[in-house]
């Protein structure tokens, strides 16, 4: 009950500073200076440029612009925190070079408030690099009190849903999202360096295709036709290196209706790259050294500290294959297994719950995902999977069983996934009839049949290395996040009662 009370109150207390404030609003809408009138602000530097040269600065004339963060009145002067996208800076205001009217107007502007100023660079008898202001216009009335003022804003359903309030009190969340654009961009930049080309692909697709995975459904209303968001933009890449492309790259979102945790959110960021002629040991060398070198250009070395634990980056990466992992990690060796019920008496003795009857592969997967992958938190290559759960890689030529794959992992988690792509047409047709039948009987992730893309492989796909990375995933690696939702601005939330 006193918590009721106690909120009751605090609205209260938020309702009434509403109140002044608009309030506040009226009197300068009826003064002739509404702020909602003025369209544009000259700024010609930013706080934390000023602040990292003051050398350069002292005794300049700026203009900066941004939201008030703080304020101490002190009679005929005033100090004040302005803040800005990088950083913030104090303002000092003296009834002496504003002159009394605008040095009133000045005392009645609130914490939130967005303003441009203009003033001298200086630095105070206590050390802090300040603007002296001789000018201000109050941009933007803010009607609302920001959360800080009220216990701050740490509640994690309301940053995410609120995450402009987020970014405004929060200063380590902005920077987190300043690093993810920078990531992005270093990883086009590896990309343009190494000659591929950014490409755009469908997002509304007819078949939902490329990987495992439920998608949404939607409507097209011309067409009448139940259509796909996409869960992968594979089968699309594949079909330009037949066209001739050979390099090929595409970073956008995926939509996958599965699960939510704190590594799964329905859409994503993900990016494929697809190159002729390469296989997928050199799809490993182009992931480690895209990833190390996005690291060192980014955060400035290859040893992140993730959740207190240091990862190292620096290539080349172990190699380990599925079934070595499996005998590592859960002491079963797959090379003296000789069937299918072996293998699954053999998933029962280790606590495995299965559904219906997963072939000797299929069991292989499962006890490697039990208990290998949390354990590989230094990055790590673990290849050659089993044929079975991977319908569109071409298979070892030695082990008809297995198939040139790999996964990526870095603390316990998958960040990638690359083929040597399957080119023959005749075994992916198989192979996608396989998975139709999986389909019928239940199956919602297997994939389905694709009559053009395998009309695509007739005419010829050249031997084809591809690689999907988890974008998010690597962001919430280079910022030591622990949720996908800190590397989402906007992650997907179920709507309030």
């Amino acid at each position: 009950m006193s918590e009721i009370i106690e909120n009751a109150a605090e609205m209260q207390d938020i309702n009434e500073v509403m109140r002044i404030r608009r309030e506040k609003l009226i009197e300068l809408q009826n003064s002739g200076a509404d702020p909602f009138r003025i369209v544009k602000y000259d700024v010609t530097h930013r706080t934390a440029e000023i602040v990292s040269q003051f050398e350069t600065f002292e005794g300049k004339r700026v203009s900066v612009a941004g939201r008030l963060m703080s304020k101490r009145d002190m009679g005929k002067s005033s100090f004040c925190d302005i803040q800005d996208r990088d950083g913030k800076i104090q303002l000092y205001a003296r009834i002496n070079e504003l002159g009394e009217e605008k040095y009133t107007g000045f005392k009645k502007l609130d914490i939130g408030d967005i303003i441009g100023v203009t003033g001298t660079v200086f630095k105070t008898r206590m050390g802090e690099i300040s603007i002296k202001m001789d000018d201000y216009v109050l941009l933007s009335k803010s009607l609302r009190p920001l959360p800080e003022k009220f216990h701050g804003l740490k509640d994690t359903d309301t940053r995410y849903r609120q995450r402009y309030l987020d970014l405004i009190v929060n200063p380590e969340v902005k920077k987190t999202f300043i690093t993810r654009s920078r990531i992005i961009s270093a990883i086009r930049r590896f990309m343009d360096e190494h000659d591929f080309l950014e490409v755009e692909t469908p997002i509304l697709n007819t078949i939902a295709g490329g990987a495992a995975a439920r998608p949404f459904i939607t409507h097209h209303n011309t067409l009448d036709i139940d259509m796909y968001l996409r869960i992968a933009p594979e089968l699309f890449l594949k079909r330009l290196i037949v066209g001739g492309l050979e390099r090929v790259y595409e970073l956008g979102r995926m939509f996958r209706n599965e699960g939510m945790d704190v590594k799964h959110n329905p859409e994503f960021t993900m990016m494929e790259i697809y190159q002729a002629y390469t296989d997928y040991h050199g799809m490993m060398r182009l992931t480690e050294d895209l990833i190390s070198t996005v690291a060192r250009e980014v955060i400035g070395s290859m040893k992140v500290v993730y959740q207190g634990q240091e990862i190292d980056l620096t290539p080349p990466w172990k190699r380990i294959t599925m079934q070595e992992a499996v005998l590592m990690y859960a002491g079963v060796d797959f090379s003296r297994i000789s069937g299918d019920e072996e293998a699954r008496a053999i998933a029962r003795e280790k606590g495995l719950q299965l559904e219906g009857s997963p072939t000797k592969g299929e069991v292989m997967s499962l006890l490697f995902e039990e208990f290998a992958e949390p354990n590989l938190i230094q990055p790590t290559f673990v290849m050659d999977y089993p044929v079975e759960i991977s319908p569109l890689t071409k298979r070892k030529p030695d082990k008809p069983e297995l198939t040139e794959r790999f996964e990526l992992f870095i603390t316990g988690r998958e960040f990638g996934n690359a083929y040597s792509e399957l080119n023959d047409p005749i075994d992916q047709k198989e192979r996608f009839l396989d998975q139709v039948r999986k389909r019928e009987a239940g199956d919602e992730e297997a994939n389905m049949m694709d009559d053009d893309f395998i009309v695509a492989l007739e005419h010829g796909l050249p031997p084809t290395g591809g690689l999907g990375i988890g974008v998010d995933r690597l962001v919430m690696l280079l910022t030591d996040s622990y949720s996908i939702r800190d590397v989402l601005l906007f992650p997907t939330m179920k709507p309030k009662e």
